[in-house]
């Protein structure tokens, strides 16, 4: 379960380690919108991620603190990337004027990028508004789980690099 703020890198390194565990690779963004960014129904959204957890093998990235809790208790890895604001931000305003009016490779279908000044201010305010909330729940699952607090590209890098390919018979 790969978490941290818009812009972090979490899709990226999902993609990554799907392909090095050979795990199907579930961004929530693409669950969660429908076309023209219409969210999902609570209810159907709450039983789409719990469905979801309760598969026997994933790598998923998102946050959806509503929900966080269902994949908190299913997963056995949870990464937490905990980047600055000013490069989150930096990275999401690449991000849309690379992809302006297309749709990404992990939204849903019909949801084209688009210019949000929501969207900019919860990236800004994510690291005081979310990150002690989640620091608390990464705390209490570090008991039973293995959790990797990723602040900077050399931890991903090191994280990475303790990830052997599933084809060589060691993960």
């Amino acid at each position: 379960m790969i978490i941290g703020c818009g812009g972090a890198g979490k899709s990226t390194l999902a993609r990554e380690l799907g392909k090095r565990l050979s795990l199907e690779v579930v961004h929530l963004d693409q669950l969660y919108w429908t076309a023209n960014w219409v969210p999902q129904e609570k209810e159907n959204w709450e039983q789409i991620v719990t469905d979801l957890s309760n598969q026997p093998s994933w790598v998923l990235d998102g946050n959806y603190g509503g929900t966080m809790d269902i994949r908190l208790e299913k997963a056995d890895t949870i990464i937490f990337l905990d980047r600055s604001r000013w490069l989150c931000m930096y990275r999401v305003l690449k991000r849309l004027l690379g992809s302006y009016g297309q749709t990404r490779v992990d939204m849903a279908e019909g949801c084209k990028e688009r210019f949000s000044f929501e969207f900019l201010h919860y990236i800004f305010f994510y690291n005081y508004t979310r990150r002690a909330g989640i620091l608390k729940k990464l705390n209490r699952a570090a008991s039973s789980q293995a959790v990797f607090h990723l602040k900077n590209r050399k931890d991903t890098k090191r994280f990475l690099a303790q990830i052997r390919p599933v084809e060589d018979g060691t993960n």
